[in-house]
């Protein structure tokens, strides 16, 4: 990579107009922009996450999807291209497997909050729908599999699972909703 990015500033985008990686330029209004600035924006609340204390498991597992959200930002870079695989669907089912059967089942829905680890980590899964959304809008010939789509909506999941446990690890506890008819009474 040592001459790849050798100009930051290109000036190329002042028209709002921006380059894919196959040389073609869209307008940055485009809904495959979009979907790029939201997974670019997951990747970054990931790294916000990694700045804390994390198990070494899970610190190595959100790296991986860090790796694996570029693939995905490439691949959107690159129309017509595949860079995810159902491997790595799969992976992050193992993951929700792995994680989840730490837990104690839920008995009531998890409000965003507990340890400033688990808070962060609602926060990328929030982001992480909103990237999945922004996927879906784009029109099913941009996206040459499904990969993409299954990846984000497994991710979401997973980070919420990962979330209850990191507050599980912090001795924290879920923050629980209380619906108003309960905190009326």
């Amino acid at each position: 990579m040592s001459d790849r990015l050798t100009h930051i500033t290109t000036r190329t985008g002042d028209g709002g107009e921006t380059g894919l990686a196959d040389g073609s330029r869209v307008p940055k209004t485009d809904p495959r922009i979009h979907a790029l600035g939201d997974v670019d924006e997951l990747n970054s609340q990931l790294g916000v996450l990694l700045t804390l204390e994390l198990p070494e498991d899970i610190r190595r597992l959100l790296t991986q999807i860090q790796n694996d959200l570029f693939d995905l930002g490439s691949e959107l870079a690159i129309p017509g291209s595949s860079l995810l695989k159902p491997e790595h669907v799969e992976r992050l089912d193992a993951a929700i497997g792995n994680y989840n059967a730490l837990l104690p089942p839920l008995r009531e829905f998890v409000l965003p909050g507990g340890s400033p680890a688990a808070a962060h980590c609602h926060v990328a899964r929030t982001v992480c729908r909103r990237a999945e959304r922004s996927l879906v809008a784009l029109d099913h010939a941009s996206i040459t599999t499904d990969n993409p789509r299954l990846y984000l909506n497994r991710l979401s999941d997973l980070l919420f699972i990962v979330s209850r446990c990191l507050n599980r690890m912090a001795s924290v506890p879920d923050v629980t909703w209380q619906p108003a008819i309960r905190r009326e009474t």
